[in-house]
């Protein structure tokens, strides 16, 4: 049944069920009691269908439930009033009777509690409806739960050897907020109805109790008495949970804290002395490796405390939190680097100064497993100037020394790693509070999201994609679901906020526990599913490449892995290479101009106008790229796009127009006064109209009669569009006698250099992504079997055609403009495109099928032979030869390190597709092993119990053990269901 069929229905007996609510609002038609027969008086709203009691049977059927809240019948209505006024006494001991060493109540009176606010009790009413009044001759204490907030009678016992006060109530199963003369305590439901609240919802304390005070009474919610909620229950449920209720010891730094099931752990769920490590020679090092991601969180900010010297913290380093004494020890002698990154500039590294004044903390940072996103307990740090590398290198000390015994290797991911990295060790040698196990080594890696905002030499060296089937970002998700507490943790004393934030990530652990046999079966069908499709690629990859250049790139490959841990350089065999120097990019060519201001002989040096006119022309070359690629998005609607790709392209054209706004506002500042920025464009070529004849490169159809067929909204698209391609005043556009009048003639030399770079950038681009197509055709396009597969493999080869389109038109818009541009002979180095440059097909990749002997290759594949004779200035083999029977055409030899690049790629993928499968069997042992391990622990703690008489002790011990025994066994099934074969026969750790 669909929803809005629901809602017809629903919409026919709509009146019969608004007349059926009314009906509940008066008492039943005999005004009997439910259970005597009597005439009834008062409706119970918690006892199911709210039946009607008279005052004896009220009284007696809640002596078991006294949190119920009823109403009493006034003779036109049910007034909300309380259990207390029916005679209700709740008996502490005793089985609930009255004790019988107790003659009369001997407590003091009932004493409302302060409220936070200024009330004015003559605004309210007397009388009944204020639902705690209470009779002086029955004392009271207010009993806060779930149902809401309730006075009640309770008499506690005074038999010799009774407990005390607060130890009965705590019996009960309340809470007490004071020891001495309690007023006022909790039900263990409400706390853990808070504390789920908490977890799930972000709710607040005050939020939370707000809710139970509009429970208690809907139209005087201020009425309600305050109660302080009690944030040491959270204390109690760890150490219940943890076993520290059946031990004297007190625990250690992380031991109130679950860690990953399927992680290995030497002595949980591994035995490296028994287990499947008992042949070391043999086993690959991944498949006992700990994988962990470092990261920080900013929204995590924590207020400087009013009485930081009268705050009690109650689990200080026994969770996750790090512990505070040593933790302030090492950031007292550990030295601020401010590190220089030699890559992009980053935010961790950028923030590593930023402080405020009012913040004891700035954020939180630490460490998490990478597979599976569980935070590595006493990991996590506060951060106090921003995310300085002091900080991280605590976190991750903490991290490594937690259980790892016997572990050899751990694989870090890092958003900055590439920095990070350089001298942690010696940062951590030189530390008397930071230490490494003996023998570890750690790989560095840089999650797949970070990565893509490095240097392009960081990808090949430190992306995942070539550790193993990991992303590195999984803890991005963890922060989500922890910043939904963090901005009511801001404000808390330091201790209270630990603690919360520790039962936050003890929590966010406990449900990747419960849930691991889930993902791990998932896991394993997508490590199934990619492992047998990357072989085939690989395998169709390997067939086409010649015996000696696989051997060769076989031994290229064990030596980049074998060194990538000293040398992380070693890597860059699996990147396709630009030589520097030669042909310099867009980048390179703005920082000399850059540089070169600060020479004295610099034309601009004395003018501090002209100052940055470099970066001012780069942004404009940035801007006509986006112009051309808003204006191939615009082409590519089709004729019905949707509202999304209306709203993306309205975003990214309101974006530009910023952007153009922007640079038109700085252009005084550089071309003087003399320009209007504003007056009509100059007549000149747009871009798209002089790259019609390859306009065919795209996804899209551009025959004129199907676009005038296009929609309403594409045609006032375009429009707007070609409204925001706006030809902006660079001196290529304004012209030499323009130039000369406004004496901007140096930053025409300026243009020129920089337009030299970005045709370079545009020419490698387009080299990169035909060789990548010709190796799409070679390899996938004629290997395809299937009708699923040839549309796979021609969506490849579309996605890079459009990529081609895209820098083919950037080029020919820098070209024109160089034509435009003075004193320079770069025109004869670089050509117009034509549409037959940029074909390429299966036969590019091998020269040698019939037809191809006498074929030549485009001018920009050896544009270097062409302009200087000084080699190739795409990519440079130093290590490679070209292959023996493409020798001595160039082409060629480029379009065989394309080929080089993809089959290490392609055997990278389905290597770690082939360790995925092994390694996810694996954290299903353990997984299990660790299930077993937790529940031995606990029939270790049962039977202790037992024996020393300790009864009740026992019942929860064997509670937990059958818990973890229905996880082990749940697992174990669910697992051999999925891998029929698997053997689940390592040996658990005793």
């Amino acid at each position: 049944q669909s929803q809005n069929e629901y809602l017809w229905q629903w919409n026919r007996k709509f009146k019969d069920y608004i007349n059926l609510l009314m009906v509940r609002e008066a008492p039943p038609l005999d005004w009997l009691c439910a259970v005597c027969k009597k005439d009834g008086v008062y409706k119970c709203h918690g006892c199911f269908n709210e039946p009607l009691f008279c005052t004896d049977c009220c009284r007696t059927q809640h002596q078991r439930h006294p949190f119920h809240r009823i109403s009493q019948w006034t003779g036109s209505f049910f007034q909300e009033t309380s259990l207390i006024k029916v005679g209700l006494h709740i008996h502490l001991a005793h089985d609930g009777t009255p004790c019988p060493s107790s003659t009369e109540y001997t407590s003091d009176l009932f004493d409302w509690s302060d409220t936070d606010e200024n009330i004015d009790y003559d605004d309210y009413p007397e009388g009944a409806s204020i639902p705690l009044v209470a009779d002086s001759d029955h004392p009271a204490t207010i009993i806060v739960d779930k149902s809401g907030v309730h006075s009640l009678s309770i008499w506690y016992c005074h038999c010799s050897g009774a407990l005390n006060r607060d130890m009965q109530l705590f019996e009960a199963g309340l809470f007490l907020a004071s020891f001495t003369r309690p007023k006022t305590a909790f039900t263990f439901s409400v706390l853990d109805d808070f504390l789920l609240d908490n977890l799930e919802c972000g709710t607040s304390a005050m939020n939370y109790y707000s809710k139970i005070r509009r429970l208690t009474s809907s139209i005087f919610p201020l009425m309600v008495p305050v109660s302080q909620f009690s944030f040491s229950w959270r204390q109690c449920k760890l150490y219940k949970w943890h076993g520290f209720a059946h031990k004297d010891d007190e625990p250690k730094a992380g031991d109130l804290a679950l860690f990953c099931p399927a992680c290995p752990q030497p002595g949980i769920n591994l035995d490296l002395s028994t287990g499947t490590a008992t042949q070391p020679d043999n086993t690959p090092f991944w498949l006992f490796t700990r994988t962990l991601v470092m990261d920080g969180n900013f929204k995590a900010e924590h207020l400087h405390p009013v009485n930081p010297s009268d705050e009690v913290s109650l689990m200080d380093g026994l969770a996750f939190m790090v512990g505070d004494e040593r933790y302030k020890s090492h950031l007292s002698v550990a030295q601020d680097r401010v590190q220089k990154s030699d890559c992009n500039n980053h935010h961790a590294v950028n923030q590593a100064n930023a402080s405020r004044q009012k913040l004891e903390a700035t954020g939180i940072g630490g460490c998490a497993c990478a597979r599976h996103g569980c935070f590595v307990p006493h990991s996590m740090v506060d951060f106090q100037k921003g995310e300085r590398q002091m900080n991280m290198d605590y976190a991750l000390s903490q991290a490594l020394n937690y259980n790892t015994d016997g572990i050899s290797c751990v694989i870090t991911f890092y958003d900055i790693n590439c920095q990070y990295n350089k001298f942690l060790k010696d940062w951590i040698t030189s530390s008397m509070y930071l230490s490494i196990p003996m023998g570890m080594n750690i790989i560095p890696g840089i999650g797949l999201w970070h990565v893509h905002g490095h240097q392009d030499s960081c990808y090949v060296q430190y992306a995942s994609n070539f550790m193993g089937r990991i992303d590195g970002e999984i803890m991005e998700t963890l922060w989500a679901s922890l910043n939904i507490i963090s901005p009511s943790a801001r404000g808390m004393g330091t201790p209270h906020r630990k603690e919360v934030l520790d039962y936050q990530m003890n929590d966010s652990n406990f449900m990747k526990m419960i849930r691991i046999t889930k993902f791990l079966c998932r896991k394993f069908k997508e490590a199934a599913r990619g492992a047998e499709e990357s072989k085939l690629s690989f395998q169709n990859l390997n067939e086409t490449a010649h015996p000696d250049m696989v051997l060769l790139w076989e031994v290229e490959e064990a030596l980049a892995q074998a060194n990538r841990l000293e040398d992380p350089t070693a890597m860059d065999i699996y990147e396709v290479r630009l030589e520097k120097g030669k042909s310099p990019t867009r980048k390179q060519q703005e920082l000399r101009l850059l540089e070169a201001q600060n020479c004295p002989d610099h034309l601009v040096t004395n003018s501090l106008s002209r100052r940055g006119a470099a970066t001012w022309l780069a942004t404009n070359l940035t801007i006509e790229e986006s112009q051309i690629s808003l204006s191939r998005d615009v082409k590519r609607l089709g004729r019905h796009p949707t509202d999304i790709q209306l709203l993306r392209v309205a975003q990214l054209r309101d974006k530009l127009q910023t952007h153009i706004t922007s640079f038109l506002e700085m252009a005084p500042t550089y071309l003087g006064f003399g320009v209007d920025v504003d007056e009509p464009d100059p007549p000149v070529d747009r871009v798209h109209n002089s790259l019609d004849d390859y306009s065919d490169l795209d996804d899209c159809d551009h025959n004129p009669v199907k676009v005038q067929r296009y929609s309403e909204a594409r045609t006032m698209l375009l429009t707007v569009s070609i409204i925001v391609l706006t030809i902006i005043p660079l001196p290529s556009n304004l012209g030499i006698d323009k130039c000369n009048a406004l004496d901007v003639t140096d930053l025409m030399k300026e243009e020129t250099a920089l337009r030299e770079g970005q045709a370079n950038d545009a020419l490698h681009a387009i080299r990169v992504h035909l060789g990548d197509k010709a190796v799409i055709f070679w390899n996938t396009v004629r290997s395809a079997k299937s009708q699923a597969s040839s549309t796979r493999a021609w969506t490849q080869v579309h996605s890079v055609e459009a990529a081609v389109n895209l820098n083919a038109r950037i080029y020919s818009k820098c070209w024109l403009q160089l034509a435009k541009l003075p004193d320079h002979d770069l025109l004869k180095k670089y050509l117009p495109l034509k549409k037959e440059h940029l074909k390429a097909s299966a036969a590019v990749a091998d020269p040698n099928v019939r037809g191809q002997r006498d074929a030549t290759l485009a001018w920009f594949w050896s544009i270097d032979v062409q302009g200087d004779t000084s080699g190739n200035d795409w990519m440079t083999e130093c290590e490679c030869p070209p292959h023996p029977v493409i020798l001595g055409r160039l082409v060629s030899h480029a379009l065989t390190i394309v080929y080089r690049v993809n089959w290490l790629r392609t055997k990278a993928l389905c290597d770690r597709w082939n360790e995925e499968v092994v390694l996810v069997k694996q954290e299903m042992q353990w997984s299990v092993n660790f299930f077993n391990h937790k529940a031995k622990q606990w029939c270790g703690r049962r039977d202790n119990a037992a024996s020393t008489g300790r009864t009740r002790h026992a019942c929860y011990a064997a509670r937990q053990c059958h818990i973890y025994e229905e996880l082990a066994a749940h697992a174990a099934d669910s697992f051999q269901k999925i891998i029929p074969v698997i053997q689940l026969e390592v040996p658990v750790v005793s």
